[in-house]
């Protein structure tokens, strides 16, 4: 039998409305949109050949979410993106009152975030607990992982020079993560459906202000007025990157992860034009 249908973007009730939610892949017309928008840089080709994943939220209007995305549910090697999955579970640890966030823990997980630090992803992983994070992730509350399924987001393997402790069952993959499920996680934390308002803040405060100016955030630095929360991932020929991009009449999510020695510059052009692509979002049919 086929797989399960993945999991809704959020199971609250207020946003029931969303088209997003309602079909899980988004309309045509803004999926027909993205892949002119790939093919306009030379990209379809990655896509078809399974080595570009891209999801893409637009949520100008609440009540009219839309996602367009290519090989989403693809599980692909996503390097230090999948920190943000750390960054959840300490906040979801916090939140119940099996973590304390220290001064020395709350340094660890800004410097995790912002300028990636791999020793301080590594202790914030152990504070949490290694096997506790993957739990959380497959909790029915988060749902970020799942085996039946297409996988998720997934760390298995300190940011360290060790061996993967638990790699993902579906690919195999020490740092996973599939387009649909990082979007995913973005989109409830911005909509509050993830934490409560405390750690929402924090989380938010994490993401902020990235420290690292290369693919999205040099993509989109051409561009006033725009405030970003984001986290990437390099490994050799492994790129990844997620924001959640807000301007003076827009919101808009963006995830996208590849494999292609080109990689950053790749990414970088695809955040240029993809903004574009969200600027005119308005322009086509509803």
């Amino acid at each position: 039998p086929p797989p399960p249908p993945p999991p809704p973007f959020s199971s609250s009730r207020r946003h029931t409305r969303s088209r997003l939610l309602s079909r899980g892949l988004g309309d045509v017309y803004k999926r027909q949109t993205l892949r002119e928008a790939l093919c306009d840089l030379d990209l379809c080709g990655l896509v078809d050949e399974d080595q570009l994943a891209v999801a893409l939220v637009l949520m100008n209007d609440i009540d009219d979410v839309r996602l367009a995305m290519f090989n989403g549910h693809r599980m692909m090697y996503a390097a230090s993106l999948p920190k943000v999955a750390i960054l959840l579970g300490a906040m979801v640890a916090s939140q119940r009152g099996d973590l304390t966030i220290d001064d020395a823990l709350a340094d660890d997980i800004q410097q995790m975030i912002r300028v990636s630090c791999n020793p301080c992803a590594t202790r914030v992983l152990a504070r949490i607990g290694r096997e506790r994070l993957l739990d959380i992730l497959r909790e029915p509350e988060f749902d970020f992982y799942d085996e039946t399924r297409s996988g998720g987001l997934w760390v298995g393997k300190d940011y360290a020079a060790t061996d993967a402790y638990l790699r993902d069952p579906v690919a195999g993959l020490s740092h996973g993560a599939t387009a649909y499920q990082v979007a995913r996680l973005y989109y409830r934390l911005e909509t509050g459906n993830l934490l409560d308002e405390k750690h929402t803040a924090l989380m938010l405060s994490a993401l902020a202000d990235p420290a690292i100016e290369h693919k999205f955030v040099s993509g989109l630095s051409g561009y006033e007025g725009l405030s970003l929360w984001r986290k990437s991932g390099t490994w050799r020929d492994y790129h990844a990157d997620s924001v959640l991009v807000k301007g003076a009449d827009l919101t808009y999510i963006l995830v996208a992860l590849v494999n292609n020695p080109d990689g950053d510059a790749i990414l970088d052009s695809l955040a240029a034009r993809l903004h574009l692509t969200v600027q005119n979002a308005g322009d086509g049919p509803s």
